[in-house]
């Protein structure tokens, strides 16, 4: 039993490395993701507000108005199925289909949230847990630089994955909200081009 036990601590302490690296990782990416959230923000603001005066003053002139205020910004999920529902507005099929691989867009978009939600407390957990058996360790043999050490990293890994997740969740729900809203008006110019 005792060498099972010392195979899973050496295990064990040689993930802190690999996991504490991935956490960094995920921090990174969270830096950037609140850093650009502006942008994105103020991009959906602009998006959702052309698409509400569409939906409110719907007509053939405000369409055509609001697709060429749309010319080049073809990276948003929402520019890109108002453009292919207007060039093929002819084609109820089509039409549906391109709603469907908006949703499909969507969570593809959200899924970079999702992934620090998830994965920022699971790395920041096994970056607690790891440290703590050489913490033990330290503090049987009277090492208290040792515990101390390692209790440091565990903390901090721990303080890390919370923020990452903390930063993927605020986001998340601004852009589900934004993405529920422009399938909503979407829907709406949907059955307006193919219900005639």
């Amino acid at each position: 039993m005792n060498i099972i036990s010392d195979i899973l601590f050496i295990i064990s302490n040689g993930l802190l490395i690999p996991v504490v690296l991935m956490l960094l990782f995920l921090l990174i990416k969270a830096i950037l993701t609140a850093i650009g959230f502006y942008n994105e923000y103020m991009t959906q603001r602009r998006l959702m507000a052309s698409l509400q005066q569409l939906v409110e003053n719907y007509g053939q002139k405000r369409l055509v108005e609001t697709q060429s205020e749309w010319n080049g910004m073809d990276s948003s999920p929402v520019v890109k199925c108002f453009c292919d529902m207007m060039k093929h507005r002819d084609d109820r099929v089509y039409c549906e289909h391109s709603l469907a691989d908006f949703q499909v867009d969507v969570q593809k978009e959200l899924s970079k949230n999702r992934i620090l939600i998830k994965f920022g407390p699971m790395l920041g957990l096994m970056g607690t847990l790891i440290p703590m058996g050489p913490a033990l360790v330290g503090l049987a043999t009277g090492d208290i630089a040792s515990m101390a050490y390692n209790m440091q990293v565990a903390f901090a890994t721990t303080v890390v994955g919370m923020l990452v997740a903390g930063i993927g969740l605020a986001t998340l729900q601004v852009r589900q909200r934004f993405y529920a809203r422009s399938l909503n008006a979407l829907e709406f110019i949907f059955h307006k081009l193919t219900d005639r």
